[in-house]
């Protein structure tokens, strides 16, 4: 991860070790105490994408997003309940485990890396379902456009990574000095659902919208993700803004979490 070098000395092999038995360990909570396993992993995106679809195929008339809407939605959600769940695990990253982070000798961002890790291979466990659907929609009317931009996907989970990791090294060091930063978080991830290109593309908004969209890291993120079906849903504008914010986003949360770490561990 790119945060091995923050935080108390220790060797790269040793970290990635540390952080694959954290995450490991997560996963085998998760679903442990679970009945359903791995199906929790994709039926949260599955359960939203039916609803919208529904909404926006059968009662109203649809005018943005493209055919077949379904694979459309499940594009972007997958990667938004990435993106959500970490985001909000973030919030108590650092209390849930408090008496270990205060002991441990490996760099505390390893707390944070772990929950992208772990979010992440649900992700990759959830993108059978994007291709269930992409193969159902070749026997219909409105098949997906596969093509060359496929290869843009492993670029967008690059970016999303570096976003949240940047993410998390300044949320979860700041909900600890601040409590009433967790409610705060949740409320924004709320908004930032519908400020996302999910229900929509980029390029589904008037001109002034789209360059304001282009602010949010997320759009630049899901239009790598989509474009590789939705060949019309490039927008270079959000793409290159995207990235630059990403990389923003993890210089700021590494230099934050370098000055924050010694209060942080004197408050838990």
């Amino acid at each position: 991860m790119t945060t091995a070098a923050v935080g108390a000395p220790g060797s790269p092999r040793r970290y990635a070790h540390s952080l694959w038995l954290l995450s490991s360990r997560d996963l085998k909570v998760r679903y442990s105490t679970s009945a359903l396993g791995y199906v929790w992993s994709v039926l949260d995106p599955l359960v939203m994408s039916a609803i919208y679809w529904f909404v926006f195929t059968q009662i109203f008339q649809r005018g943005v997003g493209e055919d077949p809407y379904i694979v459309f939605l499940i594009v972007a959600l997958l990667p938004w309940v990435w993106f959500n769940s970490s985001v909000g695990d973030f919030t108590r990253a650092f209390r849930k485990d408090a008496r270990l982070v205060r002991s441990t000798a490996i760099p505390r961002s390893i707390w944070i890396n772990r929950i992208v890790l772990s979010k992440g291979i649900e992700f990759l466990c959830s993108l059978p379902v994007l291709v269930l659907f992409v193969v159902i929609a070749a026997f219909t009317e409105t098949p997906v456009q596969l093509n060359w931009c496929l290869l843009l996907f492993p670029v967008a989970m690059l970016l999303q990574v570096m976003l949240l990791v940047g993410l998390g090294l300044l949320v979860a060091p700041l909900c600890v000095l601040y409590t009433d930063l967790e409610r705060t978080t949740a409320l924004i991830l709320r908004a930032l659902f519908y400020a996302s290109p999910i229900i929509y593309g980029v390029n589904d908004l008037p001109g002034a919208f789209s360059q304001l969209a282009a602010l949010n890291p997320l759009s630049g993120i899901f239009t790598l993700y989509r474009v590789g079906f939705f060949p019309d849903q490039w927008n270079t504008l959000s793409v290159v803004v995207g990235a630059l914010m990403c990389a923003g986003f993890l210089a700021l949360g590494l230099f934050t979490f370098s000055r924050l770490e010694r209060p942080l561990l004197k408050e838990l």
